[in-house]
């Protein structure tokens, strides 16, 4: 059984344009002098040796993930606020967001606007039979006006989305990513001049942005034979009067601190809080870990994402937010929990509801 389900998993995913492709050639040399890069092993790997899973075996992780859970998808449309495009036709000075649910943000900083993590399609997956985003998002790609820039933490499904490439590829758009991950983009027909592929550490001055491409403690891979060929990161974006970060997928660890100490302190801070157990911890850190790691990063106000859109393991929906904000009010941190599609200005006083709890209420 085991065999068989590797076998299919293997042969849907080869045969999927939505894979990608390895780096190869120039950017193969580029990656090989990465000090995250192993030469022996031919992969990336984290700054500490860590298990991606805790005793447990693939097979058992996967059998529980077909299995039904316990209310691990919402049985009615999460709230929403649809933005009105007139709202988004001038570019913000000050920083304002719209959170699409999962990890997927728009950001205005500076008059720049950042698509980071872009995921539009209906499956954060490379066959329409896994992952199933609860809802629609409340805008299509096509209808965001004037991006400047695409920001991607990692080639994951849930992160990298081939459809919302395809959508963007022949926009006036540059693409910046970790090492590596600008093969997939090429491989889908995004020119090669508008991407930029960074190291951890490295920065790039991009309208007057300043973007560092920071550490994360994760893994990378869109198919069952290449794990870890592409880079993954975190991203600190700096501009005039803000300065903003964003975590892609990590477990907790000591690279907060460092990112604090060398770029905070961040106005704004979007941390994962979401797809974790303690199964596999080192890679998704728990909500609680999270606020300690906006604690690290010297963050002034926090905003949870990676949750409230795909059911990616084994927790409720509702569990994150919930456990993150009970946290958050322990330890006095400000937190931000907007709907989707919320239109949030940082410089304006908006008030934030636990709207999740009067849903779960509502169904019972």
């Amino acid at each position: 059984m085991k065999s068989a389900i590797i076998i299919v998993l293997t042969l849907l995913t080869m045969s999927c344009s939505s894979m990608g492709s390895d780096p190869d050639g120039q950017r193969l040399e580029i990656i090989k002098q990465s000090k995250q890069y192993n030469l022996e092993k031919e992969s990336f790997e984290n700054s500490v040796e860590i298990p991606l899973s805790t005793g447990r075996s693939f097979f058992s992780i996967f059998i529980d993930f077909i299995a039904d859970g316990d209310n691990r998808r919402p049985k009615t449309a999460l709230p929403e606020d649809k933005p009105e495009i007139s709202d988004l036709k001038n570019k913000s000075e000050d920083l304002r967001f719209i959170w699409f649910g999962h990890s997927t943000l728009l950001v205005d900083i500076n008059k720049v606007r950042l698509l980071i993590d872009p995921v539009f399609s209906d499956y954060a997956s490379p066959v329409n039979a896994f992952a199933k985003r609860f809802q629609s998002p409340v805008l299509a790609v096509n209808e965001i006006p004037d991006i400047d820039l695409v920001i991607i933490s990692h080639d994951h499904y849930d992160h990298l989305d081939y459809e919302t490439i395809l959508e963007l590829k022949d926009n006036d758009i540059k693409y910046i990513v970790p090492l590596g991950v600008g093969a997939h983009l090429e491989g889908w027909g995004v020119a090669k001049e508008k991407i930029t592929e960074l190291d951890w550490w490295d920065k790039t001055n991009v309208k007057g942005l300043e973007i560092s491409c920071t550490p994360a403690q994760h893994f990378s891979g869109r198919g069952l034979l290449n794990g870890n060929s592409t880079l993954w990161s975190s991203w600190a974006i700096k501009g005039k009067d803000q300065n903003t970060f964003f975590s892609g997928d990590s477990g907790y660890g000591e690279h907060y601190k460092e990112i604090g100490e060398k770029l905070g302190p961040f106005d704004v801070v979007f941390l994962e809080n979401g797809a974790y157990s303690l199964g596999w911890k080192f890679v998704h850190q728990l909500p609680e870990e999270a606020v300690q790691a906006f604690i690290d990063l010297k963050g002034q106000k926090l905003v949870p994402v990676h949750w409230g859109m795909f059911d990616l393991a084994l927790h409720s929906w509702h569990e994150p937010i919930e456990r993150v904000t009970a946290e958050a009010k322990k330890r006095d941190i400000d937190i931000i929990t907007p709907r989707l599609g919320q239109l949030v200005s940082i410089k304006q006083k908006s008030v934030f509801e636990d709207w999740w709890s009067e849903l779960i209420h509502t169904l019972k």
